[in-house]
């Protein structure tokens, strides 16, 4: 479950140049990726002693292999030993890896040289004067920034037999004994690791931890899905050992500590073995100062700053794009015809459309900005949340549904705002006035927004959350600006300003058509809030919505008396107490408790039958040898709703899932799930629509558009070997 998603190409090129074998030949053999060799660390063995041989990697630049947990993708390197009789090959000696940072991702590996040594004894019935012929098939997945591929070499060495001790190897033995003098081992510490409020504390002491400030210390562990390895890892030390301040990885997340966590603590003093029992923190391990924090490294041996410059560029650029073309979407079209509607109203004042098209533009940035500062705060509090985070939570699905109602009765002359009722062809579109409604039209737009993904979305908000938070709040105005780019151009453009209609008795009309798709999205967010609570709740809600209604025609009344020269106090003193009302209505549909039957929606036709997602699941049917389709959506992304009706839910996708035998799950992300929210960010991704599909034997998924058709999808279960 912890693989990167590679392009085609990179899958491609691994069918057609890898996995790569050579013949059983001393001496080193070669890739365009890797150069491997077999080499001993001492000129010979002696009979019944431990000999230690290693694998000489020499990675090209712009490459890398992997540690044991090789982090959030890629996989280890392996080696099948064939062996003389008696003769037995121990498990690797791992070197300390690199944190290299890619993306969304954080992988544990190597890059340019590096030795990976092997015991391996050696039998006392070994005759001095002979040679052992070892032989070891070692498969390397060597990837770049793009791609991966699985390299296998065969590589051989004759190992002499002499009686007496062994000088060194004047070639590598020097670079074999300091990557095992450095390598981590077992040193007395003992460590405590704690869950507690989505949090992972591990404390270790003693040994040589105590007495002294240890640096910048970092935690690997042997496993993955223990930790979220992209996140900072800070803490404090004390006289007697330190304490790490980790976050919880996906398997932690869903199944809690189960036992004891092993892994290598790194310090500025030395590695360690170290094996963390789950209990409180051990005394001594903090109250003495911070610890320093941890540099990257970055893959292929490229420097960390470069590498987040470039992933930075293109993220703010894949920003801009995302953003335009989330104009394009259906969960921004009400808003926006809204702010088209306006903008015609403005069109033949030249300075009052530049105006608009300002406070519009402030609006959608500091709508985004807000909406950022809240999701990169609450996940560097431990919350595990993505993009669209907002709609997850009940009482704002239901604050939004009427929100909604109220913008829709305002439209359908309900009730007015600024300076009451006004003729058609010369009021503002029952609108806040002048700057004012524009800024807070270009927030609505935001607000409407998050239910939708667009194309280039999620390589950019995958990339921004695990960025520093400077150049994470620079790629969400990005897409801020490109969703407002459209209206801001015309709006400060006189030619295309000139092109448009000019007021009229039209636009009364056109006020109270918009209307509707208003509407239509608060039935829809009351869906929503359905989904997610249950029945006696949107009860609830739709009692608030009536009050809501209520108080707002009431004021609308009040308004209508004032124009004629009556006070309408009456009117206005029952519409506020209708209000209050709604409100109390309103808390109590949110704290309604949720329902049995609530739960994701499953649509009908006559797709594939599905099952609920769970990294368990994916696993078993990979076992069974059947390919994965994985959907993870949620009934607040309209986006995911199109595409199950349209793709994955045609009798064309269930005739494929039927002919590959495969299995379809669904991670539903409609309420929060924290083990949903890590998957979807292992795989670079913010927020739904994700559409994963695993073939057995195939280390990573393949990733589908996140705008489907049912033949992409039945192209994709055809590829299927």
């Amino acid at each position: 479950m912890r693989r990167l998603t590679f392009f085609l190409t990179g899958l491609l090129l691994a069918l057609i140049a890898g996995p790569v074998a050579a013949q059983a030949v001393s001496g080193p053999q070669s890739t365009p990726r890797i150069e491997a060799e077999l080499v001993a660390m001492s000129r010979w063995a002696v009979p019944g002693s431990t000999a230690v041989v290693a694998i000489r990697q020499d990675i090209e630049p712009g490459w890398h292999t992997y540690w044991r947990n090789p982090g959030d993708s890629g996989g280890a390197t392996t080696l099948d030993w064939r062996l003389p009789a008696g003769v037995r090959a121990g498990d690797i000696v791992w070197p300390i890896p690199e944190r290299q940072r890619l993306l969304g991702l954080m992988n544990y590996g190597y890059s340019g040289g590096v030795y990976l040594p092997v015991p391996v004894e050696i039998p006392a019935t070994a005759r001095p004067g002979t040679t052992l012929p070892l032989t070891v098939k070692a498969l390397f997945l060597v990837c770049s920034d793009e791609m991966c591929v699985p390299d296998e070499l065969t590589l051989a060495l004759d190992l002499p037999v002499r009686e007496g001790a062994a000088p060194l190897n004047p070639r590598h033995g020097a670079a074999i004994t300091a990557v095992l003098e450095s390598a981590p081992r077992p040193a007395g510490i003992a460590a405590r690791i704690a869950l507690e409020d989505g949090r992972l504390t591990l404390g270790a002491v003693g040994g040589p931890l105590a007495g002294q400030d240890p640096g910048p210390s970092y935690f690997f562990p042997f496993e993955g899905g223990v930790i979220d390895h992209p996140q900072p890892q800070t803490g404090s030390w004390g006289p007697q050992g330190l304490t790490l301040q980790l976050q919880p990885g996906g398997e932690t997340l869903a199944t809690g500590l189960s036992g004891p966590v092993g892994g290598v603590l790194v310090t500025a003093h030395g590695a360690y073995e170290i094996v963390a029992v789950p209990g409180a923190m051990p005394p001594g391990a903090t109250g003495s100062g911070a610890l320093a924090a941890v540099a990257d490294s970055a893959p292929g041996g490229a420097t960390a700053g470069g590498t987040s410059l470039i992933v930075f560029v293109q993220a703010l650029l894949f920003a801009v794009l995302g953003g335009l073309i989330l104009n394009l979407m259906p969960c921004v079209f009400p808003i926006l015809a809204m702010k088209a509607a306006a903008l015609t109203t403005a069109a033949h004042d030249v300075p009052r459309a530049r105006r608009d098209g300002l406070a519009f533009l402030a609006g959608v940035l500091a709508t985004f900005l807000l909406l950022a500062g809240v999701l990169l705060a609450l996940r560097a509090a431990g919350e595990a949340i993505g993009w669209g985070f907002q709609l997850q939570s009940p009482p704002v699905t239901a604050g939004l549904a009427l929100l909604m109602l109220v913008v829709a009765l305002n439209l359908s002359g309900v009730f007015h705002i600024g300076a009451g009722l006004q003729g058609a062809g010369s009021g503002p579109l029952a609108r806040l006035p002048g700057g004012l409604g524009a800024f807070f039209t270009g927030a609505l737009a935001v607000v409407v927004a998050a239910p939708c993904t667009a194309p280039f979305m999620a390589f950019a908000l995958g990339a921004a959350l695990v960025m520093p938070w400077p150049m994470a709040l620079l790629v969400f105005l990005g897409l801020g600006l490109g969703l407002a780019l459209p209206f801001v151009v015309v709006s400060l453009t006189p030619g295309l300003l000139a092109r448009l209609p000019r007021p009229g008795p039209w636009m009364a009309r056109l006020k109270g058509l918009l209307a509707f798709p208003m509407y239509a999205t608060a039935l829809w967010l009351a869906w929503v809030f359905s989904r997610q609570t249950g029945a006696d709740a949107l009860g609830l809600l739709f009692v608030a919505g009536l009050l809501l209604a209520l108080g707002m025609w009431l004021i609308g009344g009040g308004q209508a008396e004032r124009t004629v020269g009556r006070k309408g106090r009456l009117h206005l003193t029952a519409g506020v107490m209708a209000l209050l009302l709604a409100g109390g209505t309103l808390v109590m549909a949110a704290q309604a408790p949720v329902s049995q039957d609530a739960g994701p929606s499953s649509p009908q036709g006559a797709g594939p039958a599905s099952a609920p997602w769970s990294a368990a699941a994916v696993e078993t049917a990979l076992a069974q040898g059947r390919p994965v389709l994985v959907n993870f959506t949620a009934d607040w992304c309209v986006t995911c709703k199109i595409n199950e009706r349209t793709s994955l839910t045609s009798a064309g996708v269930k005739a494929a899932m039927e002919r590959t035998d495969a299995v379809y799950l669904v991670g539903d992300w409609t309420r929060r799930d924290d083990a949903i929210t890590a998957e979807l960010q292992r795989h670079g991704r913010s927020g739904v629509p994700l559409y994963l599909l695993y073939s057995p034997g195939v280390a990573e998924p393949e990733v589908l558009p996140q705008l489907l058709t049912e033949g992409v999808v039945v192209e994709a279960l055809k590829d299927i070997r």
